[in-house]
């Protein structure tokens, strides 16, 4: 290569990298309140939930149909150990839309840490029926990224897991295991 081409290379490179880094940092919103959501989503997961739980309700006051928003405001609450709390916001976002498998996902979460076992093998088989990719868990690009070495347990995993225990006399079921329990990943947009 000449002088010119290896500049002209080096020169696209640096205005993709540049156009790439703009466009994921400064993205025009598709929906209105989207931008506000993602800074919502980002506290979310630094485990600033406070911070988290404001913003999702500040999209909320602006755009109250916003499905995503009330999913993000419900996990944000059940992060922060208020179950209760968070069951109506996740009940609105399947108001929203009955397809909505990651409110399922987590609605099942919720009813798993709850101790409603049944509903949350419900809501667990609904989200997976609505999305058989949620059977997947993360990829090993999020493991990496969260220092997550193991992949941990899916919805899936968690419902046969589940349904197995119910099949046992009551005194001998294991369905709470807090170190494995805490493992189990939110699923979000």
């Amino acid at each position: 290569m000449n002088k010119n081409t290896t500049t002209a290379v080096i020169g696209l490179t640096i205005l993709f990298a540049f156009a790439y880094f703009f466009f994921q940092y400064n993205r025009i919103e598709n929906t209105p309140g989207e931008n506000t959501y993602r800074l919502a989503n980002k506290h979310l997961e630094d485990g600033n939930y406070e911070e988290a739980l404001r913003t999702f309700d500040d999209v909320l006051a602006q755009y109250p149909d916003y499905k995503e928003a009330h999913l993000g405001r419900a996990i944000t609450l059940m992060q922060m150990g208020a179950l209760e709390d968070s069951r109506p916001s996740f009940d609105k976002a399947i108001e929203l839309d009955a397809d909505f498998a990651q409110a399922y996902a987590n609605r099942g979460i919720l009813n798993d840490r709850t101790g409603n076992y049944e509903e949350a093998v419900t809501d667990y088989k609904k989200a997976i029926t609505l999305n058989p990719e949620l059977t997947e868990g993360p990829g090993y690009l999020w493991r990496f990224l969260h220092n997550v070495s193991e992949r941990p347990p899916t919805i899936a995993d968690r419902a046969v897991y589940i349904e197995a225990e119910l099949k046992k006399p009551e005194a001998e079921r294991l369905l709470r295991v807090p170190e494995l329990d805490e493992q189990q990943r939110m699923y979000k947009k």
